[in-house]
């Protein structure tokens, strides 16, 4: 059963909240695809995700865009943080390692540029930016029924 959810974030700390939200759904062999134009708010969430699942409010999370994948550990908890705008081919998504645990937690910005992780994914966010700016409207699928 997938569950359908419509969520306006009118600021940042919306923004993080849905974040620590979303942390608290996720379980080990989770994929969550990020998608949304740039700007949108992609890494905000997902480092308000990791920050969430290590238990560290100030822990620094950059954005994975040069490194492709950023890797945390929490306890016995792996979590991936990937960023696939810089991909040239689907093909390059087995050299990056993310499947390389089952039990890694993964997060993936612009899984767009490899199409054939929607069918993989637990859960699917995307974030648009309304017209004149404002906020941000979130559209969250969660496969097993998952509520955030």
């Amino acid at each position: 059963m997938t569950r359908v959810q419509t969520i306006f974030l009118p600021d940042d700390a919306a923004t993080a909240d849905l974040g620590r939200r979303l942390a608290a759904i996720l379980r080990p062999g989770d994929l969550v695809l990020l998608s949304g134009g740039l700007g949108a708010g992609k890494t905000a969430l997902a480092r308000s995700v990791v920050r969430a699942l290590v238990g560290d409010d100030a822990l620094e999370v950059p954005s994975p865009s040069f490194a492709l994948v950023q890797p945390y550990e929490a306890g016995t908890l792996s979590i991936l943080h990937a960023d696939l705008y810089r991909l040239v081919s689907e093909r390059e998504i087995d050299e990056l390692g993310l499947f390389d645990r089952a039990d890694s937690i993964v997060l993936v910005e612009w899984p767009e540029r490899a199409a054939g992780l929607r069918a993989k994914a637990n859960v699917v966010v995307e974030i648009a930016i309304p017209k004149g700016g404002a906020g941000r409207a979130v559209t969250i699928q969660a496969r097993d029924g998952r509520q955030v």
